[in-house]
């Protein structure tokens, strides 16, 4: 049998699911003793994931500090540069992170087996009718088929292609959950803090946000929710790690300052280990307006963290229940926290008024549950084997290089 040589095809390096997945699956088929790239469309010196030596770029500069001619010009070269590296490498099998990743390798026509993946709830992404989305939207009608399988990473996300994006190729979707390393991510939970004021500040009772603050994630939610919480609650506080868009930075610093809770947020950015911190945190908080299922709600799970999330994708009971089934009625618990009515109103982008709504309280009141008694934390450390099973790393890596029957 042909020795496998993996390429992994990822958009950046940083913190988000996407990129954590990509390292996941280059330590575990390295170990495996595969040869394993790994190719970032965008370098930047601010990576917090990176592959050592067997990491390759198209580009060291952010897309959005290029002007559009160069941007264009990006777009219509990468898919050239990748089929010159994986004729270079000998590439056996590849596996793309997300529409931009896939794409451009369905336009490569290079002959190893293609996998793609789709990690988020698109009909609600191509809401958004910028040029990009319209083109990925294309791509599920025609470079598609040049994929030889493309991953759902939940049951809701394949149904969601079917419906309502006009996929065309149906018999090439299968759903594989995203695999985790359980060991890794607490063996990383037990190294230490960066400092003894962030030791400090774990010592309390902390509300954490961990990933990128962007459209998707709409982390303004969680703070108004948090608004509401401190004046109930004096004895916690609210934690983001991760970085973000320009834009959503500064609106939340605004709402900061408008709420008056400067004292009761911190802002920490980026940290290449954020098992540490989400392993002290009473309670793992998302407020987004779509996603896939996400990886730090089972990152949670696996170091005994409660989660309280809102309805962002069906697919959250499927991580977060034990029977998978939905109910989108108030606020819910399930085995592993509490799922709060989605927060997304058919509009993306930042609010035009800073209202509260009744499902920032619905989000305050869970947060509040959670914090004030250790039966979810209880429930979660009773059920957390059977809730981890489907998530196994061995099983999952193995699926992704498997062809379809």
């Amino acid at each position: 049998m042909e020795p496998k040589r993996i390429l992994l095809i990822i958009p950046y390096g940083g913190v988000g699911g996407m990129e954590r997945l990509a390292l996941t699956f280059y330590n575990y088929y390295k170990q495996k003793g595969y040869t394993v790239k790994a190719l970032k469309l965008i370098k930047l010196e601010t990576d917090i994931i990176n592959f050592g030596e067997d990491e390759l770029f198209l580009k060291d500069y952010d897309l959005h500090r290029m002007p559009i001619t160069k941007r264009f010009l990006f777009y219509l070269s990468a898919p050239l540069s990748i089929r010159k590296i994986v004729k270079r490498e000998k590439i056996t099998h590849s596996i793309c992170f997300g529409d931009m990743s896939n794409l451009f390798s369905s336009l490569s026509f290079t002959k190893e087996f293609k996998v793609g993946s789709i990690h988020s709830f698109k009909s609600v992404e191509f809401q958004d009718k910028n040029i990009l989305n319209k083109i990925f939207k294309w791509s599920y009608r025609s470079t598609y088929r040049n994929l030889d399988k493309v991953v759902c990473i939940s049951n809701t996300i394949k149904e969601d292609l079917i419906e309502n994006c006009a996929f065309k190729f149906t018999d090439k979707l299968e759903v594989i959950y995203n695999p985790h390393d359980i060991e890794a991510i607490q063996k990383g939970a037990g190294s230490p803090f960066d400092s003894e004021e962030e030791q400090e500040l774990f010592s309390q009772n902390i509300i954490l946000f961990l990933g990128r603050l962007s459209y998707a994630k709409s982390p303004w939610h969680l703070l108004k929710a948090f608004h509401i919480l401190a004046q109930r609650q004096a004895d916690v506080k609210l934690v983001f790690i991760g970085d973000g868009e320009p834009p959503i930075i500064e609106y939340v610093k605004k709402l900061i300052d408008t709420f008056n809770i400067a004292d009761r947020v911190v802002l920490l950015g980026r940290k290449s280990n954020p098992y540490r911190y989400l392993a002290k945190a009473k309670v793992l908080a998302l407020s987004s307006h779509f996603e896939g299922t996400p990886n730090v709600i089972v990152e949670a799970i696996a170091l005994d963290v409660p989660v309280v999330t809102s309805l962002c994708t069906k697919g959250v009971f499927e991580l977060m229940s034990m029977n998978g089934e939905v109910n989108e009625e108030g606020n819910i618990e399930v085995e592993s926290g509490i799922i709060t009515p989605a927060l997304f109103k058919g509009k993306l982008g930042i609010p035009e008024k800073d209202d509260l709504l009744k499902e920032e309280y619905d989000l305050a009141d869970a947060l509040e549950q959670v914090l004030a008694s250790d039966k979810y934390k209880n429930t979660l450390v009773t059920a957390k084997e059977a809730l981890l099973e489907k998530f196994d790393l061995d099983k999952v890596t193995t699926s992704y290089l498997t062809p379809i029957n």
